[in-house]
């Protein structure tokens, strides 16, 4: 597991434009807001994605919302940003990781 505190340390909001604004929600039902509330709340599960970290590192995580909707988001950190790829329900696997 990456050390969450390094990736997340220097950032200073949220990156949004019209390629990412409205994805989640069209394709998962996720709004943006809910991607935002998972890095506020604890616990909060960050792990690099390798495969996909080829020209810019990426990483994928595991949290919940204020109303404790959890989520899986993959991510990037750009310009101090932080900018959601995409994000969905946790499947029962991911469920079963993040409350251990």
């Amino acid at each position: 597991m990456v050390k969450q505190k390094k990736i997340l340390e220097n950032c200073t909001g949220f990156e949004w434009d019209q390629g990412n604004l409205t994805k989640n929600w069209d394709q998962h039902d996720v709004s943006s807001g809910e991607c935002e509330q998972i890095f506020f709340n604890r616990p909060l599960i960050i792990k690099r994605d390798k495969e996909h970290s080829k020209n810019e590192n990426r990483y994928y995580v595991l949290g919940r919302t204020n109303v404790n909707r959890l989520l899986f988001a993959v991510f990037t950190v750009r310009n101090d940003k932080i900018r959601i790829i995409s994000a969905r329900d946790m499947t029962d696997a991911e469920i079963e990781r993040y409350l251990k």
